[in-house]
């Protein structure tokens, strides 16, 4: 208890709580343009944290990276152009609910979920960050392998329209996750001798390109009364605490899953977001409303989103363990601050860990009142006639995939595949199973050739550790229940057509 009120504290200090609202700021403007993520806000803060005493410089990364996380929402549902990769699963629900007059539900939905799941996974955080680490530790790349098969698998299942389409584009994802260095050979593939696709594709200037090149795509060759959106929206509170009493058992289930794939080092916002999405989804009395314009899937998604940098922390504190890119940088800072990450912190400087379990509390107590400020500001955005934002649009997306590498070779991914992405859409392939095949690509293939190499080659090796074999089973199952309900589909179809014959 002792340690728990100096860490409450150190945060509560007036100068503390200063550093965090100017963070959060920050962290709301990079989110909210298209091009610019959570993991760059925690980049560019890292030389002001050089200046400041540990606390404040970890309260501000954390503010940051949760403000950020919700702003990605803001250009999803105004623009359909995702801030962040954690919103692009769904972003065509939450445009097409403005499209509908919605804006003021989808937002709040946003906000209010995010900030529930945010504190959701700080209190997992705080009681079981120990149990989770090691649970977590016990994970090998059979585990690794399951879990990212399984992320495909929800792409393929969420994608609205024909299945196939939606495997053919995860499909192209994961080849163009195969471009760049053989992770076990070491032999270049599919670079064409340019030294520029060594590092293999760029997942930011691809999700820029496939999200907001193409949308600007779209409008310049479509009608323009298509891109007009309803501009005013009224209290974005109103009716949040209906949702909450309708979908609470979603909110729970969103939280849970949220933290524990944030404990899982690698996971991530993004790959939580698309589970809970699938979850949502498959759980849902309404699955055929997905993908149309349905709340359901924003507010799991959204939950979870937040969740899941709470559970990201967990490796990184007990065990220095970076949970994802974010608390990667975050442990360089530990280390600046002589605040090793370790079982020792919590011997030697329980305070300072106590500190940070309080921060998560605070900032997204903070995200309610600046995220509702964000929509104020950020809804003026549609009064800025087409013909000037895409533009602007564009030349955010230039700058976000040049800095990303520091290279104009990546505003040249980020162009052609906004063309691939135009595309697809026009001929009715989704993009986001594509974006997640890019993501998970270079995952699935490392971990696949790993546990073969334990397992000689040996595919029941696969399913010999029993967390391995559950997530084995359930991807399995799910691949299944696709497959079967697809031929049961086109059984019922032929039926009349047998009868008549």
């Amino acid at each position: 208890m002792d340690a728990l009120l100096a860490g409450a504290a150190l945060v509560l200090a007036p100068d503390n709580l200063l550093v965090m609202l100017l963070a959060g700021a920050f962290g709301l403007f990079v989110g909210g343009m298209p091009g610019l993520t959570a993991t760059m806000a925690t980049a560019l803060l890292v030389p002001v944290t050089f200046f400041m005493p540990p606390v404040p410089a970890i309260s501000a990364i954390v503010t940051a990276t949760a403000m950020a996380i919700f702003a990605g929402d803001l250009p999803g549902a105004l623009l359909r152009i995702p801030g962040t990769p954690a919103s692009a699963a769904y972003v065509e629900d939450a445009f097409r609910m403005t499209q509908k007059g919605e804006a003021e539900t989808v937002l709040g939905a946003g906000l209010v979920f995010s900030v529930i799941g945010g504190l959701v996974g700080a209190v997992i955080l705080a009681l079981l960050a120990p149990t989770l680490a090691e649970f977590a530790l016990g994970f090998s790349s059979f585990e690794y392998f399951w879990l990212a098969l399984f992320g495909l698998s929800c792409a393929v299942f969420i994608s609205t329209g024909s299945p196939a389409k939606g495997l053919v584009s995860v499909l192209i994802g994961l080849l163009l996750a195969t471009v760049g260095i053989d992770t076990t050979a070491g032999h270049p593939r599919f670079t064409f001798g340019s030294v520029e696709l060594l590092g293999g594709v760029s997942f930011i200037p691809a999700m820029i390109g496939i999200f907001a090149i193409s949308e600007v795509l779209r409008w310049v060759t479509g009608p323009r009364a298509a891109a007009h959106i309803t501009r005013q929206f009224g209290n974005v509170f109103r009716g949040q605490w209906a949702l909450f009493r309708r979908y609470k058992v979603n909110v729970a289930r969103s939280a849970v899953v949220g933290t524990g794939i944030g404990v899982l080092p690698g996971a991530g916002a993004d790959i939580a977001a698309w589970v809970t999405y699938a979850l949502a989804k498959r759980f849902s009395k309404e699955p055929e409303k997905f993908g149309t314009g349905h709340v359901e899937g924003v507010v799991d998604a959204g939950t979870a989103n937040n969740a899941s940098l709470g559970g990201a922390w967990v490796p990184a504190m007990v065990f220095g363990i970076p949970g994802d890119s974010i608390t990667a940088i975050v442990i360089g800072v530990l280390y600046m601050k002589n605040m090793n990450p370790g079982p020792t912190l919590m011997l030697n400087q329980p305070e300072l860990l106590y500190a940070v379990f309080v921060t998560f509390f605070v900032a997204n107590l903070l995200l309610l009142p600046l995220g509702w400020v964000a929509i104020k500001l950020y809804r003026r955005i549609l009064e800025v006639p087409r013909e000037v934002l895409m533009p602007i649009i564009l030349v955010f997306c230039m700058v976000g995939a040049f800095a990303i590498n520091n290279s104009v070779f990546g505003i040249g991914i980020m162009l052609v595949l906004g063309v691939l992405g135009w595309f697809m859409e026009e001929n009715g392939f989704p993009v986001a199973p594509a974006i997640l095949g890019l993501v998970l690509g270079e995952l699935i293939e490392h971990n696949f050739i790993t546990s073969m190499i334990k397992a000689d080659g040996r595919l029941l090796g696969f399913f010999e550790r029993p967390v391995a074999a559950v997530l084995g089973v359930v991807t399995l199952l799910v691949w299944t229940w696709v497959v079967v309900g697809k031929v049961r589909q086109v059984w019922q179809d032929s039926g009349p057509r047998r009868s008549a014959a």
